[in-house]
């Protein structure tokens, strides 16, 4: 896996150049990388090379979040804004080799297990190697099996490799994916694997671009946290822990309107979501509603009467206790290989997240601890 990814890195330093990557561009390439739960080091390290002109330091920490700082004017101390963005994705991990060369796996956060049937894949060995998940074809099952849903175990991909060549390159543990295809649809859409959460990484881009040209004395730390999908949000703790924000905010990904799917769902090309409930601190979420009316961003509003489901949950309980807020871009079709977003919103999602980051001061702070 290092290795291919390695060299991806490598090609994409050549293609960019200096010049500053644009939304689309930056979501082709961040869903080009592994970073299923465990393995989001690819995605880290190439955030560091990516993000390097728009912030004033970097790294990784020990549990590999990518922390990047673009410092406030003036003394300090000054108010610490963090924004999290999880790395991680779905996808499988290698749990056998059997004789035949015929890869058995087992899914990684929460995968539709009815999508695997016939779905192309990719195996991060020592180098990617595509395949194909097979079973057995209809014909050869019983009216009770056509029923029931294939079970996981039954399952397994076929490289097309000899046993000995898929031995050589693949091993227990090794991370399986969705195939790799990003489509640049119309009316500014686009579709691919894994944009949970990389819309959001790329909202991150775009809220410190737009910092480049806003004043602001809050230092802002844009995160890449690790292990949001399995739902403990050890990335999301441990960097807030570290940085001790005054304000925290969850970019993460919310359900997209499409037919079957209109309760608690939101239109693409409406703007972000702002969430509100008991993971929201009232006073940050009002703040948010009112730079995105006052600077003209379109936003909805997203009631979240209980667990957000975003690393604002993990972040809100660190030390003392942290104010957050939760900024959501619409997203149809989450944990599939087709899941598919408006450009448009990723853009304002970055805009509202720089303008309120702008508009956070010491007082603001002082005020979220009066209640």
């Amino acid at each position: 896996m290092a290795h291919a990814d390695g060299e991806f890195l490598r090609a994409t330093r050549e293609r960019r150049g200096d010049r500053a990557l644009d939304i689309t561009q930056h979501l082709a390439e961040l869903t080009r990388l592994s970073s299923i739960t465990g393995h989001e080091r690819a995605v880290a390290e190439y955030l560091l090379e990516a993000w390097a002109p728009l912030v004033d330091e970097a790294h990784l920490d020990r549990l590999g979040n990518y922390v990047g700082l673009k410092r406030g004017e003036g003394a300090e101390p000054r108010p610490r804004v963090m924004a999290a963005a999880h790395l991680d994705s779905i996808g499988g991990v290698v749990t056998a080799i059997e004789p035949g060369g015929f890869i058995r796996f087992s899914p990684v956060g929460g995968v539709d297990r009815r999508l695997l049937m016939a779905q192309e894949m990719e195996v991060h060995g020592r180098r990617v190697i595509p395949g194909v998940v097979g079973s057995k074809p209809p014909h050869m099952t019983s009216p009770e099996e056509r029923k029931k849903l294939v079970p996981v175990e039954e399952l397994y991909i076929d490289t097309g490799l000899p046993e000995e060549e898929v031995r050589e390159l693949v091993q227990i543990g090794d991370p399986v994916l969705f195939r790799y295809q990003f489509r640049v649809l119309q009316n500014g859409r686009v579709s691919s694997r894994y944009l949970d959460n990389r819309a959001s990484q790329a909202a991150l881009m775009v809220a410190l671009q737009e910092l480049q040209g806003l004043r602001h004395t809050a230092d802002f730390y844009a995160v890449g946290t690790v292990g949001e999908e399995f739902g403990g949000y050890p990335g999301a703790m441990a960097a807030a822990f570290a940085i001790q924000p005054d304000i925290a905010i969850a970019v993460d990904v919310t359900f997209g309107r499409h037919p079957g799917a209109e309760k608690d769902a939101f239109p693409l090309g409406g703007g972000p979501t702002i969430g509100v409930g008991p993971n929201c601190t009232p006073r940050l979420a009002k703040l948010m509603r009112k730079v995105a009316e006052e600077v003209g961003i379109d936003y909805q509003i997203e009631v979240m009467a209980g667990p957000s489901g975003t690393d604002a949950w993990g972040m809100q309980v660190v030390r003392g206790g942290v104010a957050t807020g939760v900024l959501s871009i619409p997203l149809r079709y989450m944990h599939t290989p087709v899941e598919l977003v408006d450009l448009a919103d990723i853009r304002q999602a970055g805009r509202l997240l720089a303008h309120v980051v702008a508009r956070i001061d010491q007082a603001f702070v002082e005020e979220l601890r009066c209640f």
